[in-house]
């Protein structure tokens, strides 16, 4: 009886463990939908107006109807972009992608992620600058650093302002690990929002987001990738900026 009574007290346990699992998953479930719901509001709502309004010839001038055409097409990539990002951070959440560990230069991958921004760095008036040793080898998986520098690149470029300054340095530390990090002037991370801008759809300025097409959902790419890769990843501020880095193994 002793045993019997033992045993059903372990199984409670578990199965209060289970409830509250389940719980939980329902409580992401629902955030996540209520998050994804708000994103997609306002997109097709600029689809739905602008498309009406070419049906309906509002103003039936060549330029107009461009403007028109213009912002469906901006608005359908910035959702095709949104759905993609979603199923590639929730595939790697959930531990359905794994990473191809290689041998590559990270050095000439951040030079050429920092070149495809070069247009976008120059229509915004900013300076790039690169600290970065030559030929830094490291062990990860190419494709996803990629991923991880650019999303860390446009960020900074987002949120660049004052001396509208970027630098892109690396440092090898004395046990095998190199760190890259990217610096944008600006203003600062709210002390209070630090910790959360790797949860997706967190947003520090909800006002300024929208302005280029951001949805909260890039740094939570990078946390993932990082964590796949067993490495850490940060941010903290300085006086005159923000700092984002990200380490792997040199060795």
């Amino acid at each position: 009886l002793e045993t019997t009574i033992s045993e059903l007290k372990k199984a409670n346990v578990e199965l209060q463990r289970d409830i509250e699992k389940k719980n939980e998953i329902d409580e992401m479930r629902k955030e996540f939908v209520s998050n994804v719901s708000h994103e997609l509001k306002t997109p097709i709502a600029l689809i739905i107006g602008y498309a009406e309004g070419l049906v309906e010839c509002v103003n039936d001038d060549e330029e107009s109807r461009n403007y028109y055409s213009e912002i469906i097409l901006d608005e359908a990539e910035k959702l095709n972009k949104m759905v993609k990002q979603l199923l590639s951070l929730n595939k790697m959440e959930f531990g359905n992608e794994t990473v191809e560990i290689e041998h590559f230069n990270l050095s000439q991958v951040i030079l050429g992620v920092k070149s495809n921004f070069d247009l976008m760095l120059s229509n915004n008036s900013i300076s790039c600058e690169t600290h970065i040793d030559d030929d830094i080898m490291v062990w990860a998986d190419e494709f996803r650093i990629e991923e991880v520098l650019t999303n860390y690149i446009s960020n900074a470029i987002n949120h660049c302002s004052g001396e509208k300054i970027i630098e892109i340095s690396s440092k090898v530390s004395d046990d095998g690990k190199v760190r890259v990090s990217v610096f944008n002037s600006g203003n600062n991370i709210p002390e209070d929002a630090i910790d959360k801008v790797w949860v997706k759809f967190y947003k520090v300025d909800k006002a300024r987001t929208r302005e280029y097409g951001g949805s909260g959902i890039g740094l939570s790419i990078v946390k993932a990738i990082m964590d796949m890769h067993n490495q850490k990843c940060g941010v903290y501020n300085v006086s005159d900026g923000v700092v984002f880095w990200f380490e792997l193994d040199a060795n």
